[in-house]
Formats: C-alpha cells, sequence, structure tokens
C-alpha cells in the first residue's frame, strides 16, 4: 500500500527531482514508511510507501526491471500473486523479493498490458516502458484505488498519481475550480463527474488503462460490470457464497503485518469479521446519541460471542466540526456524505494497532442490500392507476411545498431512469438552481450524469438498473474514495473483501428475487451468512453510519459556525446568500429539517476555503 506520483516531462526543463520532492510530501500519510524518486530525461516517478508485504527495502519502488528498462510505481494489493509468481517461474522468470511489486513488473513483461486480465485484487499502478516509449497506466475493476491524471497545456507535461493534492507543487500545475462541478455536487453530496473539482484534472475510469506516448493519451476498457442473472436455484447461490468469500477473505489476509477489521451491527462487516478472526476489532459511535445512532453495543456484543477484543470510541460534536477541515483536505474535493466522519475517526482509532483493516464495503452494490431496491408496495399499488390521472396528480403537486407525498405524486408516472440517481439526492435540482448563481448552472443535470449508465442495462429489471448505476457512480465515487482516503489519512490500508473479481462473478449470477423482495434485501447474502453468525445478525436491517448532524445544527454552538461561514463575502460568488442562510435559520428554529441542504453547502465552503484560501480573504459580509 502506498501513495505515487509521476510526471511525463514537459517542453521546458525543471529540477525534476527537487519537483518531485515537494509533491511526495503532500502524501506522506500513504506512506509513512519510506520515500523513492525515479527520473530519466523523460519521465519522474515518485512514491511513498506503507509496508505491508516484502518488508525489506529490496521491494521498494520505484521498482525496475533487471536492465532498467521498465519502471513501475503500485499502489494496492494483488491478492493472487503467489499463483502468477509461480506461473511466472514456469516460464523462466527469477525473483528477488517476495513482494507482489516484482510480480506485477515481471507479468507486465511477460503478457504485456494484457496482464490486467490477471491480476485479482485492489491497485493502481504506471509502468514506464522505455523500450517501447509508452506510460501503461491502470487502475483496479471496481475504483478500490483512486487514480487522477491532467495534461498541462503550458507545458504539455502529464501528470498522474494517487491524489489530487500531489499535482499542486508542480509548477506550471494551474489551479482552477471546476464550474460544473458544482451544481451536481448538491445533488449528489459528492463529485460525480470524471472530471474533477479542478478543472482539467481527472480520474481514471475503474477497470480502464491510459497508455500515454509522445503527448497523446489512450483510454480503453478491460472490465466490465456485467449483471446476468443463472438459473441456478437459491441454495445453489448460497453455497457459491459460502465458499468464495470464504476464499476471498483468505487472499485478503496475505500480509506480513497484524491486521485487524471494522465492525457495525450490520451483516456486511459482521460476516468478514467471523472469517477473518482478527485478534481486534473497532467500531465507533456518538457521544450522548448511544442509543439513536449507534451500534458499538452491538459490534461488543458479538466480538464477545465471537470472543474477539472490540475497541471503540465515542465521537463528539466537537472532535467533528475541528476534524473537519483535515477530512475535506484528505478528500481533495467535497464531500458530504455524513459517514465520512465517523469513518475518519474509525480508521483513526484501528491505526493505532494495526497498518491493515478489512471492511464490509461493496456488499450492498452486489448482492442488493439497499432498501431502495427493493419494489415500493406503494408505488406498485399507485401504477395500476391510469397513467392519465398519475400524470393530472404529478403536475398538481408542482404547485405545493416538497415534501415526501408532492414528491411520491411527483414520481408517480417517471420510470426508474427518471427518478432514481444513485443512493444520493440530497438537493432538489430546482432548489439547487434556487440557490446558485447563474455561473454555476452550467454544470450537468444530475439526469445527464447518470443517463449513459441507464442506456448500458436496458431491458432489465428495476433493481437490476438501480444496482448497475451504483456500481458505476455511488460506488467507485463516492464509498470507496471515501474508505480509501479516510484510512489512508491515518496510513491504513482497508481492503475489501466483497470486491474480488471471483466473488462478482457469483454475486453477478443471482436472480433479482433471491437480492430483494418486498419484505427483504440481500437474501442470499443473509442466508449465506446464517451459518457463520447469529441469526439476529445475519437478518438485522442496514443501519449504515448514521450521523445526528440534523440535532447538532439545531444548538447555537453549531449553527454560529455554519451562520459565520455564510456570512463570509466569496459566499455570494457561489450562492444566493440570503437564500442560503433563511435555509439555516429554518432548520435551526425546528421549523424544516434542512440539516442535509446546509451541511452539503457548508462541507463545500471547508473545502473550498482550504484548497483556495486566496479566493477567500475578502472582508466579510456587514451583516
Amino acid at each position: 500500500m502506498c501513495g505515487f506520483v509521476g510526471f511525463i516531462h514537459g517542453s521546458q526543463p525543471m529540477p525534476y527531482k527537487k519537483i518531485m520532492e515537494q509533491m511526495l510530501k503532500t502524501i506522506v500519510h500513504r506512506g509513512p514508511d519510506s520515500e523513492g524518486i525515479y527520473s530519466d530525461d523523460k519521465a519522474t516517478l515518485g512514491f511513498r510507501r506503507l509496508s505491508i508485504l516484502d518488508l525489506s527495502s529490496a521491494a521498494s519502488q520505484p521498482f525496475s526491471s533487471e536492465d532498467g528498462e521498465v519502471v513501475l510505481v503500485f499502489n494496492g494489493e494483488i491478492y493472487n500473486y503467489l499463483e502468477l509468481r509461480e506461473e511466472l517461474k514456469y516460464y523462466g522468470y527469477k525473483f528477488d523479493t517476495t513482494s507482489d511489486t516484482e510480480v506485477l513488473l515481471k507479468g507486465y513483461l511477460h503478457y504485456g498490458i494484457h496482464v490486467l486480465q490477471k491480476l485479482r485484487g485492489m491497485f493502481a499502478f504506471c509502468i514506464w516502458d522505455k523500450k517501447q516509449n509508452f506510460h501503461f497506466i491502470a487502475r483496479d475493476p471496481f475504483g478500490i484505488k483512486p487514480l487522477y491524471y491532467t495534461q498541462n497545456t503550458t507545458d504539455n507535461s502529464i501528470l498522474f498519481g494517487s491524489e489530487i493534492k500531489s499535482f499542486l507543487p508542480y509548477p506550471k500545475f494551474l489551479k482552477e475550480l471546476n464550474v460544473q462541478a458544482l451544481r451536481p455536487f448538491l445533488t449528489f453530496q459528492y463529485s460525480a463527474l470524471n472530471e474533477t473539482f479542478f478543472k482539467g484534472v481527472y480520474k481514471l475510469t475503474p477497470g480502464s488503462y491510459m497508455l500515454v506516448q509522445n503527448d497523446n493519451m489512450q483510454i480503453k476498457s478491460y472490465w466490465s460490470h456485467q449483471l446476468i442473472p443463472s438459473i441456478d436455484t437459491l441454495e445453489t447461490h448460497v453455497q457459491n457464497i459460502k465458499e468464495t468469500l470464504k476464499e476471498s477473505v483468505n487472499k485478503h489476509t496475505i500480509s506480513d503485518v497484524k491486521i485487524g477489521s471494522f465492525l457495525s451491527g450490520g451483516v456486511d462487516s459482521s460476516y468478514i469479521a467471523k472469517l477473518l478472526k482478527p485478534d481486534t476489532t473497532y467500531s465507533v459511535g456518538f457521544k450522548g446519541y448511544e442509543s439513536m445512532f449507534d451500534e458499538t453495543s452491538l459490534a461488543k456484543t458479538l466480538s464477545e460471542e465471537l470472543h474477539f477484543e472490540n475497541k471503540q470510541k465515542h465521537i463528539t460534536a466537537d472532535e467533528v466540526f475541528e476534524a473537519l477541515p483535515e477530512i475535506q483536505w484528505h478528500m481533495d474535493e467535497p464531500d458530504s456524505n455524513l459517514s465520512s466522519l465517523p469513518l475518519y475517526f474509525l480508521a483513526e482509532l484501528a491505526s493505532k494497532d494495526v497498518k491493515v483493516v478489512l471492511s464490509g464495503e461493496g456488499a450492498d452494490e452486489l448482492f442488493g442490500g439497499y432498501e431502495w431496491y427493493k419494489p415500493s408496495e406503494k408505488m406498485e399499488i399507485y401504477k395500476k392507476v391510469p397513467a392519465s390521472i398519475r400524470h393530472m396528480l404529478a403536475v398538481v403537486s408542482k404547485a405545493f411545498p416538497s415534501n415526501k407525498y408532492t414528491r411520491f405524486f411527483k414520481n408517480g408516472p417517471k420510470t426508474i431512469e427518471n427518478r432514481f440517481i444513485g443512493h444520493a439526492f440530497v438537493w432538489q435540482e430546482d432548489d439547487a438552481l434556487e440557490l446558485l448563481t447563474e455561473k454555476y448552472h452550467v454544470g450537468p443535470s444530475v439526469w445527464d450524469v447518470v443517463k449513459p449508465y441507464y442506456g448500458r442495462i436496458q431491458g432489465a429489471d428495476d433493481a437490476t438498473k438501480m444496482q448497475y448505476l451504483d456500481l458505476h457512480v455511488w460506488l467507485p465515487n463516492q464509498i470507496l474514495l471515501k474508505a480509501d482516503k479516510m484510512s489512508m489519512a491515518h496510513s491504513l490500508e482497508l481492503r475489501v473483501p466483497f470486491l474480488d473479481k471471483k466473488v462478482f462473478h457469483v454475486a453477478s449470477g443471482i436472480q433479482t428475487d433471491y437480492k430483494i423482495t418486498l419484505a427483504d434485501t440481500k437474501i442470499a447474502l443473509r442466508k449465506a451468512a446464517l451459518e457463520e453468525l447469529p441469526e439476529e445478525w445475519a437478518k438485522r436491517k442496514k443501519l449504515g453510519f448514521p450521523v445526528p448532524m440534523r440535532h447538532w445544527l439545531r444548538e447555537e454552538k453549531y449553527y454560529r459556525k455554519l451562520r459565520q461561514t455564510f456570512e463570509k463575502a466569496y459566499i455570494r460568488e457561489f450562492f444566493d446568500q440570503q437564500l442560503l442562510l433563511s435555509y439555516l435559520e429554518e432548520h435551526y428554529e425546528g421549523k424544516e429539517n434542512h440539516s442535509r441542504y446546509v451541511w452539503t453547502v457548508y462541507v463545500f465552503c471547508v473545502w473550498y476555503e482550504k484548497y483556495f484560501p486566496e479566493n477567500c480573504d475578502l472582508l466579510d459580509w456587514p451583516y
């Protein structure tokens, strides 16, 4: 596990190594154990190491072939590297280390870019092949590991790396806000576009690779999430889940350091913890809200029953607000999903003992775990009403204030493609456009963002369409990005056994009826978990990472904190300031629950002040 950054030299000579040293300082948290730099006349690669496998210096990066013609920087883990190593030894390759890094490099020497089809793991890497004069840059199928890139128009250099912040010290990098990113962010609550909040900086799509040669970039896909149901029985699916997940967890335990496990009260993390059997599990809750927003008691009970030690932390509102600027700094882009807050503190807690943890991310997307995948009984009944009447009620409902009833009637005539954008739907688009200044209306609508994905899965049932969309948008851009950034903020490697190619193959063949019904979710997975867990854990409904933010924002201390920010002069660049303040007032006074609205805007402001402080040094609004 590590972080890397690299750049292909532009037209203007520079002190490349000195620049790289400054770039690497921004990602020390990703690899505090050692640093390495490679530089030649065409490219410079930098690496920060968190030692997990083969702790010797021989496995350090950048890692070169024996003849020095191929150089690798690599972030992640290849879980089948031992099998690949044996395969390559059969073809005559010799190994000087016990690391997966050397296996990846020699796999490339033998298979070329087709080595991607051989890999089972989480990864982002760059291979600089000097003989063929190209850079081969790739990202894992699910997007577990982040990878960004940009091409500078000033000198034609190309930058790539694990975190956007590492680009900032590069002399020719132009730091500029992407004005199209703010509009969809208000609704999604995270950066859902391929182009990030930094203009000209892009995410490499999960399951794709990029070839860069002579300033030309070519991006191709090598993986697709195909959801094709089989005709197998429920019992067959359950048996396949048990066998494959057990084998995946075993693969994810390959390490030369101690491994722990995150644990909530839900089936996903509980199942993983039971299969792992760690010495210690880790859980967090919120002080003062133990009965409302807390699964630590459940985690403690299960740990005692399964004979694990369970370490806990109860977070205060003061701790959250104090850490928020640091959290947004680590995220690189604004992210107002409240679950990033407890995850930051959970990773901090675990990092005091271990370098690696296993977690349950991905189970909901693969096995149908979200409540919104379930068919709505009320909507199913409502669909029997003649379409003309449903359309009339949708039109009439627009004349009334937005609430759960008017939203129900508005959605009545809509297909899933026109009413589901994924888990998040914070700001209604009409409200967002009313709040934003005209300059920031230019971003794509949320429907523009999701339409291409729906176009690829026409003919599937609604649940499968939603699952497919979440696999491509919500999972890589929020769940996994948050998991990576919040764990690496504390130099902690987070592994996700559910997001394994073999587990996906099993999950993708499960029929919808064996995933969700009107009454339940993750049917096949829960049935598989019954062999390992007490029934109440295997069948418990998903709670997630609930945060008492709506309560905190009705306390004067935190209300004042948001108001102080919303009154600043730079706010008028982005938002209708008076309208924004009115949303805050209505929430504080208990008239409406606008907590997600105002929190999402506040997070953007905190992020903006962290990354663009030069634009915020203005006189505060004379209120």
